[in-house]
């Protein structure tokens, strides 16, 4: 295992080369610049560009960044005039962080069962129902599920807060009452996948000729299912968990949008929009390092699933 998991981290150097070059390379040759929106004089442009370096070549500007981001520091934000990009980024990471997890908490408290269920009780209502949750989950993005969900349970029923954000040192219970909404909101079209690759991956598994041959010495259903099959059937269900973790965890513009949570996902938009090049490769870098933790988690947890893999690697 410590191989493997050296070996993944050693494949983030090149990764981190790669993606952090293209889309360096690519910012800067985009038309347009950070300044070019607002009514200034071309003489303070330049100024502001001489600054900040921008008018050096890229590969300069590329190196320069490089030496930066080895000690951690990414930089000032060009369009927040040099107040630096960490002070934006880190809390609002941490904040999209704790939904994104509620969030896939949520999602695979909900999901799993209910594949299971719906692939348990194949072709009965209890499949059928599941499969139109899932369907429902599916269709209705969360644009139109957060704002239900605020009128239901923030307006009418009164029950949970509809915005804003409480840190958890201000007690676990205001904390959490205004996850509860976000997190539904953007768990719920994940709980509905999780549930669809569930049912399928464990009817594949259910086919499989061991379980035949379990159920032929006399193992009840439900055991064969639970301890047998639904152990393989996980397989695919944990490698859909890393690309859905990243993409989680480092923010979601329209949930935070709509309940006015101060997250991460507002800059991977602003920050595109108004050419404010270290925000942009904070982000890229932030988002880069999540897929490839992600991605390890899910190699550690397909050893523990199969441990056959761990004598294949």
């Amino acid at each position: 295992m410590i191989r493997l998991i050296v070996r993944r981290l050693l494949w983030f150097i090149p990764v981190f080369f790669v993606v952090t070059g293209i889309t360096f390379v690519t910012m800067h040759a985009l038309p347009g610049g950070p300044f070019d929106k607002e009514k200034t004089p071309p003489a303070m442009v330049q100024q502001m560009e001489n600054a900040f370096g921008l008018n050096r070549p890229v590969y300069e500007q590329y190196f320069i960044w490089l030496g930066n981001a080895a000690r951690l520091n990414f930089g000032p934000s060009l369009a927040l005039r040099g107040k630096p990009v960490a002070g934006f980024l880190l809390p609002g990471l941490a904040v999209s962080v704790q939904l994104g997890i509620m969030a896939l908490l949520f999602a695979f408290a909900v999901g799993l069962p209910a594949g299971i269920i719906a692939a348990y009780h194949r072709g009965r209502w209890q499949d059928r129902t599941a499969t139109l949750v899932a369907i429902l989950g599916v269709s209705i993005p969360a644009i139109v599920l957060g704002p239900l969900l605020v009128w239901v349970f923030g307006l009418w029923l009164d029950w949970l807060p509809v915005a804003q954000w409480e840190p958890l040192t201000e007690g676990f219970w205001p904390w959490l009452s205004h996850l509860i909404l976000p997190a539904i909101t953007l768990g719920a079209g994940i709980s509905a996948i999780v549930a669809r690759l569930t049912r399928a991956s464990l009817l594949q598994v259910l086919n499989e000729d061991y379980i035949r041959t379990a159920h032929a010495k006399g193992l009840p259903r439900q055991l064969v299912t639970m301890r047998h099959a639904l152990r393989n059937a996980l397989i695919p269900i944990v490698t859909y968990i890393g690309p859905l973790t990243a993409a989680v965890i480092t923010g979601s513009l329209v949930v935070e949008q709509v309940f006015a949570i101060p997250g991460m996902g507002r800059y991977f938009v602003t920050s595109i929009t108004s050419r404010d090049y270290p925000m942009v490769m904070a982000v890229v870098v932030i988002y880069a390092m999540v897929i490839v933790l992600a991605n390890l988690s899910v190699d550690i947890l397909y050893i523990f699933i199969d441990p056959r893999i761990s004598d294949a690697e």
